[in-house]
């Protein structure tokens, strides 16, 4: 009767989880309780699939699956082939059935995503006019650069205009042309953040040309433009800290830069001073004027060197010269003369060295150290040649 029954073929059993024992095998044995009575149910490995989370004591959850008889023990079961949370247990199916349908789609993927300008000049929100939230943007913000302007679009963010609100919220701001744009609200249940999670929304957060920055919740809470937002913060904080830079930093930028700039820029110039004080030394150097002076220096130093050479020339040619003085005066017959000799000559002013020069009658002259003595040969005497000898 059970396994011919199409009703018991599909049925949803909601309740509380009790005696749940996950088995080495991979199946998952429990009870499902209420206040008026029990079910023994049964997951088998191979339905897995249709679980996203844990069975613990205690859970609220719907089973979807078959009754049907477990022979041995004589008894009906329910075996589950799908297994979700009761209450947010349903939403949170929602959320990842959706979350796989858009990640298929593409709508998550990194080369989708839009950089997040360093430098803005308008910032757009999309929230709550009321809030935490949209205080914490604007004292972040204004406190970071306060000569950024913030563009706040008052959207509802929890109920069913939610969703309306916040599409046209993004839409209205992207036709403003703002910079970047924020997109949340503060913490709350699943159901209070629900609208972020809706295809609509994620959809205009895709299709928006101005970068998006998520900001739902606190750092805990996910929601679908989370994956589809260009970036994510996990607060609202944040997310004006990650859009707005600091211009306190930024100033302390360009002073290091003009710092840095400054440095350089010296020591460029002292380069170039030094650069052109070489060049300089160089004209100096290859100068017309230069080369001539340098010209005159080097014939004023040859001729130095000339005179300086003519000069130990000349001494040197002078010692010689005395020397040969002196010799040629041990020699010269004057000196001889001085020492007692004389020196004779015939009237044509031979020498006359012998008696054979001479004749008796013969005029001869006489020289002495002090004069010449005019004479006349009266004799001739030569001497026996044992006297010259002797």
């Amino acid at each position: 009767m059970f396994t011919q029954d199409y009703l018991l073929r599909g049925l949803y059993v909601k309740g509380e989880v009790s005696n749940c024992k996950y088995h080495s095998s991979g199946h998952i044995y429990f009870t499902l309780k209420d206040a008026k009575g029990t079910i023994g149910c049964v997951m088998f490995a191979g339905s897995r699939g249709g679980l996203s989370f844990r069975m613990s004591e205690g859970q609220q959850v719907i089973v979807g699956g078959t009754v049907d008889v477990y022979e041995r023990d004589g008894k009906y079961q329910l075996y589950a082939r799908e297994i979700i949370l009761a209450g947010s247990g349903l939403l949170y199916e929602r959320f990842e059935r959706l979350k796989r349908e858009l990640q298929e789609s593409g709508m998550f993927a990194q080369e989708y995503k839009q950089p997040i300008p360093k430098y803005i000049r308008t910032l757009g929100v999309v929230t709550a006019d009321t809030g935490a939230a949209v205080r914490d943007i604007i004292q972040i913000a204004g406190r970071r650069n306060p000569y950024v302007q913030i563009i706040l679009y008052p959207a509802i963010v929890q109920g069913e205009a939610a969703v309306k609100s916040i599409v046209k919220g993004i839409r209205t701001l992207e036709a403003m042309g703002v910079d970047v744009m924020i997109v949340g609200r503060g913490g709350g249940s699943i159901e209070d953040l629900w609208a972020f999670n809706e295809r609509e929304v994620a959809q205009a957060v895709f299709d928006c040309s101005v970068p998006v920055i998520s900001a739902v919740g606190h750092e805990t809470d996910t929601t679908i433009i989370d994956y589809v937002a260009d970036l994510r913060a996990p607060t609202p904080s944040a997310a004006a800290e990650l859009a707005v830079a600091d211009v306190r930093e930024i100033l302390r930028k360009v002073s290091m830069y003009r710092d840095s700039i400054q440095r350089r820029m010296q020591w460029i110039l002292e380069g170039k001073h030094s650069k052109l004080r070489h060049l300089k030394l160089h004209m100096k150097v290859v100068s017309p004027g230069y080369r001539l002076n340098q010209k005159k220096m080097d014939v004023i130093s040859a001729e130095i060197r000339l005179r300086e050479g003519m000069q130990h020339l000349l001494e040197k040619r002078r010692h010689l010269l005395e020397l040969y003085v002196e010799r040629m005066r041990g020699l010269s017959p004057l000196e001889r003369l001085c020492s007692g000799y004389s020196y004779m000559e015939d009237a044509e002013g031979k020498n006359i060295r012998s008696v054979r020069q001479v004749q008796e009658g013969q005029e001869i002259h006489i020289m002495v150290s002090d004069g010449v003595i005019d004479a006349r040969v009266t004799a001739v005497q030569a001497l026996e040649p044992e006297a010259q000898d002797g």
